[in-house]
Formats: structure tokens, C-alpha cells, sequence
């Protein structure tokens, strides 16, 4: 077998290439990019874009039409070429706008009369008009010239870049380039590009993920076309000589031409500054609905149905997007959204995201104003709350519109009662859309007939195969209801008994303390402890957060007045008013003195109801908050990805206990699962495998539609027993794989201590859930416990030391606090501190008791040749020559060692004797005596002798070099203001300076240098001088 088609270019690179162009995109060298670009630093393709918009662009007056002026044509591409002051997604916003849109531009028409017209970049209409282009190896370089990247393939719209490839070789996952692609749009290296990106794409071959602009790691999708008849024609046709790799099926269903347009236009959203790109769910279910609404019902009006999607998978995104589709799409006949949820908290959640797209939203603040916004056309979307209809019902007005679409979030709830009537009562020939994140109930699939048919669904499996929503994991812990004293202590010895002495005698005395309460409120007493140390144990610190759902307000308060007891956590409740019953089955809770006193506390504070709830969701969502505690509010539509555990002590059943479940499993960095703790029983036996869900909590589902819905805990020992097994095969083949010298010297190589470090994590987030599980924790025997605690504490020393030794920067950084908690609360480790960012080799005093912490002398040298390394990269375009002088020494010193030259010891003398001297910045360069005091033209000084010495035809003195030197920093000190980094106008004027001058040295001194030589001085100037000035 060929070695070769395994490598990156010929594997991914190449094929994907050749595809595109077989797609219809016209491929351009990298060079012929190159001199359409201006620069290195920007990214448009200028002849191509100027072409284009002079080609797509007519404005008609007095019957005639006219092509833009030349000046108009070369103002709108400077325009779209937004600068990056606003950071990078509002940026992108901007540049997004004026694709979508257009433009406006004044010209000269009739007898000098001024009119404004709108010109446009892309043909949304007629795709065909627009031009398509492919390159690869698209060099950039950052601003301040310090990174250039290369991006593998980058995809062009008329000449702006809409789409950027990253490609891998098969055997590197390809989240390396998701990494890469994620770095480069860091505003150090290359953002510049991915301003006018909507695509980004990271592949390879086998393997591919998607976003959009400035879309973190976790948030990256797959795509799984829905269409197959369009992709296996398109694969007939454009894959015909070989295998279709997943690579080849992406690439056909994101970027044929008519598909990519309509994903830049319609499936593109900002939402409160992060921009989006749609699942392919959303994608797929908008299009079914478009076509379910173009047919008609019995009644000759528009066909309506159900959309179910699992809650988490972005239902609220949907919504807008298919807002966004219907009015542009449907234009010609008008049509008007209403939105219609059953909660205020949702209802200001979907209006909140329709408030950053370009629809014109409102939210009806009453029975009458709805009514009032769809009679004066004033409003694209309306916002409403179900209950709304009942004024507007009142009102006896009717609207037999057939072109109002009502989209009904949580339609399984507000749809088959009173208020669905009055709602058709208002609205009879509207189209209605009912979108549900919970699976129909047996009951429900024979009653949906009323509403319409199922449009398509996306299923609690699906979304946590494709990485849309994390996997919810199920624990029960039972408590007896009758409690008395002595069983109490019983339980108290039964779960301290995993707990060192130190630990025990710090609970026995919050136990103490809490049991002054009422007998009464033993039961929660007890839970309230078994919460108190679960979260404590696995979770606080590790920047996650829990909510307790209960019964009553009452136990709400109670609940808090015990974990303020402990005092360990923050916590907080938010309840509704006394005397406002949360669900049907709620009690009247208006005369309870607590509750009232609770409230009126609440109120004094902020002042009223909504404040209250907000305030308190916000801190939840900020992190301030470790446990939310809430009766039925915030159990359905209330998004915080922060949350990992739910506590239920509380009578959940059927949509309202998957709701509820379903708070824990938003995607967060560093989150890897949901939590389910359960004291009620209310999920009695849990088969995943059989899809068996008994106990009065989901009986009345088809097993089938909860496929995947939540795992037993026990599930986790196995996941622990196989990250063990590979972690300790990484080091088999070692002589000694205990000895941590022998360990640490294997890690040296960049790509096993990536493996280690990512291994090592795994095992520790599979031992932290162990530990933390009852019933997981009693499965597995105690010898085989005590060794995974014992290689976890071995390893997380290497882990720090080689840190250290190599000068990483902080591995799997989202997981750190969750380590540092594991070795916190079940290891009881002394010294192995948190590691925190690398300490600066300047900071001599830090980096010496860094340095102590190392075993061997080799590792000690190894530590301070990497710091060394690392400083002099950092701070090298401030000066290059003296930097350099250092950068040789360390090599020489390195060579010296790996020959055996020198000892182990003489080893670390000599990294030693480098480091002092770079504290005391003595350098082997030597300045001529009228540049020694002056350190910024010593920087350039060492430029232009670097320079110097590679052009063979000129000859410099140091003293002259001395003298250009001083008068380049002059120039650049002149020109140099506060906001001068990003100002083209300064940078022309240092480079016409320094040009000219060096025009008058060739005059005077007869200096002869190349234009290319000038042209290499000026540029290593301004990058120096932008670290400097």
C-alpha cells in the first residue's frame, strides 16, 4: 500500500480540491491571489470582486439603466472591508448585513440632481450570476506580522472568502484542526479572513465537523444529509471513480452552490453577539415544514403539524430561522409569525434572540395589543404568552388571514386544552406549528391528528450521538419517609464511612447543629446533608453548578435554611408568589408564614417579582449561585449550561419530569454529562437496552422514543476499569514504568504528552464519578479502588512535574478544577497544589520554587532550556540580534549534552549561567559606543546587521549601521501615537520615510541597497517597532 495516500495533502487536501472544482468552483493559485490581495494581511480578491459588482449592478432612472461610477465601485469594496475595532463578531455582523442586504451609494442622475441606489455583492436571486471560486495554501499574515497561517482550502463568493477548509491526514483527529481553525481567529493571528466567513469546515477525510464564525471547540456539528436522493445523485455524479469518503458527502451537502447560498441567507443568526450557523436538523425540519405549509388541509387552508425536538438541540434557534424563512420566502403574500409559549420566561427567552436578527419583533404586553400589532402590520413576529387569547378571544376579534403562521413552543402542553380553542377561535383559517422537545405520550400520538400531522423529529438519541446535547446520567438515592433518631445515626455512621477522621468530625458538627430543627424535617434534614457532601464531593470548585427541584415553597425555604446551616455552599430559591399555585397539582401555600416571611424578605430586597427571578437566574447562570433551588419555575425553558445536577426531590412525571432532566444536558466546556439524582424512585427500573423506563415517572412513553434518554450509573465503572487499561498501556513498553524519572524522560516527545495528558483526564472524570455514585462506588471492590486512587496520584505528579520540566501550558484546561477537586476531596493530598499558568522564567524567586519541585538535574536543565525557549520566542521581534545571541547559546549547550559531551551537572550549570545572564540582560552583542544608552535603536541596529549580512553587495560599517539606526527610531518615534498599531496611514508614513532616507544616504554616501532590501528593512522595522513602540 502506498504510505503516501495516508498523508494530508493526497488523503483530504487534494481530493477535496478536485471536488469542489468538479462542483463548479473555478480554481485560482494561490499566486494569482496573491496580486489581486494588495498584502499578505488582506484577504479580498480585488479584480474578481470589482469585476463582479460592476457585472451585477444596474440602477434604473427615467427608464434607463445605468452602471455605478468607478468611484462607487471602488468605495463599496472598501466598505465591506470592515475594520476589526469591534471585535470580530460584530465585525462579521456588519460585513454579514451588507452581504445579505446590499448597500446604498449616491450618483448623479438627470440635470445634477443626487439619488441614493442599492448595490450589491451577491445575486441572492439568480445564484447563477454570482462566481465561485476554490484556492489552497492561502497565506495570511497577522497584523502585527508576528503569524502567518495557511489555511488549506478557502472558498470564495465573487471574490470575498466565505468558506475555510482545515485538513487533516486520517490518522490525526480532526479536532486538531477545529483547534487550529479556532486559534487562527484569535485577534494575534488571523481574523481578518474569518470576518467574512460564514462556513468553517474541519476534516479529515473520515471525520468532518462545521461552525461559523468564532464558534468555540465544543459547539462544532456534524452533518447528516437528510436528502438522500440529492446526495446520491450528486455523488453519482461528481464521485464517480472512487469510494465517497464522509469528507466528499459534507462537502457536496454544505457547499453545492444552490445549498450554500440558501445556508448563508437563511440559516445564518447573531444572537446576542455569537454568531450561528444551523444543525442540520433545523435545516432539515424547516424544509419539511416550507413544504407541509405549501400543501392544504381538509378546510382548503394550510397544511399545519408537529415538530419534535429534544429539548437542548436549539428548538428556540428553529423558531427564529424558520420566522426568518417564512417572511422572506413568502413575501409575496404577506405573511405574518406569531409566536405563542406558555411561559413568560420563554416567551422573553425567544423574543430576546428575535431582538438580534433582522426581523422586526414585538412582544404583545396584553390580549389587546396583540390584536392591535397584527392589525397595524407594525411588527414582522410577534412574541405572545398562550394566555393572551383569552383577552383577545373576549374581544371577539377574528383574523381569517390563511397566511398567519403561529409557531406553539411546548405545543404538547398548550394545545390540547381551553386555550388551544380560544387561540383557533381568534385565528380559524391560521396554519399552526407546534414544536415539542419532549417525545408524545401514548395518549398524545392519537390525539395529534387534531393538530396536524408529524413534520420531523430529532430524538433524544439522535442528539446525543451527533454531540448536540450531553448524555444524562441517572442515580437513585432512596430515603425512608419515616425517620427516627437512632436510625438517623445509623445512616450518619453508614455515609461517613468513606470519609477520613477529619472529615467526620467537621459533619458530625454541622449534624449536630442541624438537628436542633424539628423532628418533622428529618427527612429533608437528611437529604439536605446527602446533597451537601455530593456536591461538595464531585462538584464544587469545578465551576459547574446543581439545581434541587422540590414539592413545595415551603421545602424550597427549609432546604435553604440547611444548606445555610452547613455553610459550606451559596445557595438560592426562586419560588412564585404565596399565593400562586406553579402547576395544577401545586398546593395552597398563601397562609404559610414561612412562605409569606420568605417572600416579603425577597421583595424588600428587590423590589418585585420579576426583578427577584431575574436577578437570581442571573447569578445562577454567573456561577455565584451552587444550588438553585425551585419548586416548578425554571423547570422548563430555563437555559443554564452551568448546570450538571439536578437534585429531584419532588413528584415529577411524563413531559414534566423529561423537562426537568433536561436542564442538565446543555453542551459547556468541559461538561461531559448531565446528573440525575433522584430521591423519589421515580424512574423504578432502568433498562436502556430493552428501552424498559417503568415507574410512574415515564411509563406512559413508548420505550422506543426515550432511546438514550438517561444511563444508569453503574455504566461508569466499566468506563473507569477502560481508561485505566489505557492509561497505564501508554508506558508498556518502559523497564520501569513506577520510575518517574524514567516516565517523565518518555514524555518528552510533544505528541505522547498531549496523549498522556488527554488519557489522564479521561481516567480522572471516570474515577470522580465513581467515587461520587453510591451505588457505583459499593460495585467496585476495595483493593481495586484503592489502586485507581494510587495511579491517579502518581500520575498527576508527573503531570505537574512535566508541566514544569517541558513548559506546557495547561492541558484540557476546562477539566482542571474537577482534577484539583478529586485530589482535594477523596485523595487528601498535601502539596500537589493547582497548576496554574507557566510561571515567567523572570519572575526568579517563583520560578526557583518551581525548579525545587523537579526531581533530577537533567530536569531542572530541561526546565529552564524550555522556559528560556519560550521568553526569547515571546519577545524576539523586539530585538532580534540579542535575542538570538541567547537562542544560540541555549542550542550550543543542548548539542553539547545530547553528545555527552558535558555531564548531567554541567548540564545545569551551564543553563544556569544562560538564565543569569538573561535576567541581567548580558548579551554576546556588542552596540558602538553612540547607540549603547539608546535600547530602541540597538533593536533596529540588530535588524539592519541581519540584513546587512545576508546581502552579499553591501558593505556597512558599525558605526554607520549605528547612525541608520538612530535615525529609523527618530522616524518611528515621530509617527508613533497611542492607537498607531492599526492605522495604515501612520505605516505608510514610517515606510515613505525610511525609504526616503535611505534615498538621501544613496545620494550623500553613496549607499546602494535593492528596492527588495529596502523593502525587507522597512517591514522588519515596523514589526519590531509595533513589540516596542
Amino acid at each position: 500500500m502506498d504510505k503516501n495516500a495516508y498523508l494530508e495533502r493526497n488523503a483530504s487536501q487534494q481530493p477535496a480540491l478536485e471536488l469542489l472544482q468538479t462542483m463548479g468552483y473555478i480554481y485560482i493559485s494561490p499566486e494569482d491571489c496573491a496580486l489581486q490581495r494588495g498584502s499578505c494581511y488582506h484577504v479580498l480578491l480585488k479584480d474578481i470582486l470589482r469585476g463582479q459588482l460592476r457585472r451585477l449592478n444596474r440602477y434604473a432612472f427615467a427608464g434607463a439603466e445605468n452602471e455605478f461610477s468607478a468611484a462607487n465601485i471602488e468605495r463599496a469594496m472598501e466598505d465591506l472591508d470592515e475594520p476589526l475595532t469591534d471585535g470580530l463578531v460584530r465585525t462579521s455582523e456588519k460585513i454579514y448585513d451588507a452581504l445579505l442586504l446590499g448597500k446604498s451609494y449616491p450618483e448623479t442622475v438627470g440635470e445634477g440632481k443626487t439619488l441614493s441606489f442599492n448595490l450589491k455583492y451577491i445575486d441572492w436571486e439568480h445564484p447563477e450570476n454570482n462566481l465561485f471560486h476554490v484556492t489552497e495554501e492561502f497565506a495570511v499574515d497577522s497584523r502585527d506580522k508576528l503569524h502567518n497561517a495557511r489555511p488549506d482550502i478557502v472558498l470564495f463568493i465573487n471574490g470575498i472568502p466565505f468558506a475555510v477548509i482545515e485538513c487533516k491526514a486520517p490518522h490525526i483527529p480532526a479536532e486538531r484542526a477545529v483547534e487550529q481553525m479556532c486559534r487562527n481567529q484569535q485577534a494575534e493571528y488571523i481574523p481578518q479572513l474569518f470576518k467574512f466567513a460564514q462556513i468553517v469546515l474541519a476534516t479529515n477525510k473520515n471525520a468532518v465537523k462545521y461552525a461559523t464564525t468564532n464558534t468555540p471547540k465544543k459547539f462544532w456539528n456534524v452533518w447528516k444529509e437528510q436528502n438522500t436522493v440529492f446526495l446520491e445523485d450528486a455523488l453519482a455524479r461528481y464521485v464517480a471513480d472512487r469510494t465517497a469518503a464522509e469528507q466528499d458527502r459534507t462537502l457536496i451537502s454544505l457547499f453545492s452552490k444552490e445549498r450554500v447560498m440558501e445556508l448563508m441567507r437563511y440559516f445564518v443568526l447573531f444572537d446576542a453577539n455569537v454568531k450561528k450557523i444551523c444543525r442540520y436538523q433545523q435545516y432539515f425540519a424547516i424544509k419539511e415544514i416550507i413544504k407541509t405549509i405549501q400543501q392544504t388541509d381538509a378546510k382548503g387552508n394550510r397544511q399545519s403539524g408537529v415538530i419534535w425536538h429534544t429539548q437542548g438541540s436549539g428548538k428556540s434557534l428553529t423558531m427564529v430561522m424558520l420566522a426568518k424563512y417564512i417572511l422572506m420566502e413568502l413575501s409575496d403574500c404577506n405573511p405574518k409569525v406569531v409566536i405563542v409559549t406558555d411561559r413568560k420566561e420563554l416567551d422573553r427567552q425567544i423574543a430576546a434572540t428575535f431582538a438580534h436578527t433582522r426581523l422586526n419583533p414585538a412582544r404583545a404586553s396584553s390580549g389587546r395589543n396583540l390584536v392591535e400589532l397584527l392589525n397595524s402590520g407594525k411588527a414582522d413576529v410577534v412574541t405572545t404568552i398562550i394566555n393572551k387569547f383569552n383577552i383577545a378571544e373576549k374581544m371577539e376579534h377574528k383574523n381569517f388571514s390563511k397566511d398567519i403562521f403561529l409557531l406553539v413552543d411546548e405545543s404538547h402542553r398548550s394545545n390540547y386544552g381551553l386555550l388551544s380553542t380560544k387561540m383557533r377561535a381568534v385565528f380559524p383559517n391560521a396554519c399552526y406549528i407546534g414544536f415539542t422537545g419532549t417525545p408524545l405520550m401514548k395518549k398524545e400520538k392519537n390525539t395529534m391528528a387534531k393538530f396536524g400531522k408529524l413534520i420531523h423529529k430529532y430524538t433524544i438519541k439522535d442528539g446525543v450521538e451527533d454531540g448536540a446535547i450531553v448524555p444524562l446520567i441517572y442515580e437513585g438515592r432512596f430515603v425512608e419517609q419515616i425517620v427516627d433518631e437512632e436510625n438517623i445515626d445509623l445512616w450518619f455512621k453508614q455515609t461517613t464511612k468513606r470519609l477520613t477522621e477529619v472529615q467526620r468530625d467537621d459533619l458530625s458538627r454541622k449534624w449536630s447543629s442541624i438537628r436542633r430543627l424539628t423532628s418533622t424535617d428529618a427527612r429533608i434534614r437528611r437529604i439536605a446533608l446527602d446533597i451537601n457532601e455530593h456536591f461538595l464531593g464531585g462538584y464544587q470548585n469545578t465551576g459547574f453548578k446543581a439545581m434541587l427541584a422540590t414539592n413545595y415553597k415551603r421545602d424550597a425555604i427549609r432546604y435553604l435554611e440547611c444548606f445555610e446551616k452547613f455553610g459550606d455552599l451559596t445557595c438560592g430559591v426562586v419560588i412564585s408568589p404565596p399565593d400562586l399555585r406553579e402547576g395544577v397539582d401545586d398546593a395552597d401555600e398563601s397562609t404559610d408564614n414561612k412562605v409569606i416571611a420568605y417572600w416579603n424578605k425577597m421583595m424588600d430586597r428587590y423590589g418585585d417579582a420579576d426583578t427577584y427571578e431575574e436577578v437570581m437566574k442571573n447569578r445562577f447562570c454567573a456561577g455565584d449561585i451552587d444550588i438553585l433551588i425551585v419548586c416548578s419555575k425554571l423547570l422548563t425553558g430555563f437555559d443554564a449550561p452551568i448546570c450538571q445536577v439536578l437534585y429531584i426531590d419532588k413528584e415529577l412525571k411524563e413531559h414534566g419530569l423529561l423537562q426537568a432532566i433536561a436542564r442538565t444536558n446543555r453542551l459547556y466546556e468541559g461538561k461531559d454529562y448531565g446528573l440525575i439524582v433522584d430521591y423519589r424512585g421515580l424512574i423504578e427500573k432502568l433498562d436502556t437496552a430493552m428501552d424498559l423506563y417503568s415507574g410512574a415517572g415515564l411509563e406512559n412513553f413508548d420505550g422506543g422514543d426515550l432511546k438514550g434518554a438517561v444511563v444508569d450509573v453503574m455504566s461508569s465503572v466499566s468506563g473507569l476499569r477502560e481508561s485505566h487499561t489505557q492509561l497505564i498501556e501508554l508506558f508498556s513498553d518502559l523497564k520501569n514504568p513506577r520510575d518517574i524519572e524514567e516516565v517523565e524522560v518518555f514524555l518528552a516527545d510533544d505528541k505522547k504528552r498531549e496523549c498522556f495528558y488527554n488519557l489522564l483526564c479521561a481516567f480522572g472524570k471516570s474515577l470522580n464519578l465513581v467515587l461520587n455514585a453510591e451505588q457505583a462506588y459499593a460495585a467496585v471492590p476495595k483493593d481495586e479502588l484503592r489502586k485507581y486512587q494510587n495511579a491517579f496520584l502518581f500520575f498527576s505528579k508527573v503531570r505537574r512535574s512535566i508541566k514544569i520540566r517541558y513548559c506546557d501550558a495547561i492541558d484540557n484546561r476546562e477539566y482542571e478544577s474537577l482534577m484539583q477537586n478529586l485530589l482535594d476531596t477523596h485523595l487528601s493530598v498535601a502539596g500537589l497544589k493547582q497548576i496554574t499558568s507557566p510561571i515567567d522564567i523572570l519572575n526568579k524567586d517563583d520560578f526557583e520554587q518551581e525548579l525545587e519541585k523537579l526531581g533530577s538535574l537533567r530536569a531542572k536543565a530541561d526546565a529552564i532550556s524550555s522556559k528560556l525557549t519560550r521568553s526569547i520566542n515571546e519577545k524576539y521581534q523586539e530585538n532580534p540580534a540579542y535575542y538570538d545571541s541567547f537562542s544560540k547559546r541555549i542550542k550550543e549547550v543542548l548539542k553539547q549534552y545530547k553528545e555527552m559531551v558535558i555531564s548531567e551537572t554541567e548540564y545545569l550549570a551551564k543553563m544556569r549561567t544562560i538564565m543569569e545572564d538573561y535576567h541581567a540582560g548580558k548579551s554576546t552583542v556588542t552596540y558602538p559606543e553612540s547607540i549603547k544608552n539608546n535600547v530602541h535603536a540597538q533593536a533596529f541596529y540588530g535588524v539592519l546587521l541581519a540584513i546587512f549580512d545576508e546581502d552579499q553587495e553591501v558593505t556597512v560599517s558599525p558605526d554607520f549601521a549605528a547612525e541608520i539606526a538612530e535615525e529609523i527610531t527618530k522616524i518611528v518615534a515621530n509617527h508613533s501615537r497611542v492607537d498607531w498599531t492599526n492605522n495604515k496611514t501612520i505605516h505608510d508614513r514610517i515606510s515613505q520615510d525610511i525609504d526616503d532616507l535611505f534615498y538621501i544616504y544613496e545620494k550623500k554616501r553613496g549607499l546602494k541597497l535593492s528596492f527588495d532590501t529596502i523593502d525587507k528593512i522597512i517591514e522588519n522595522v515596523k514589526t519590531v517597532a509595533l513589540r516596542r513602540f
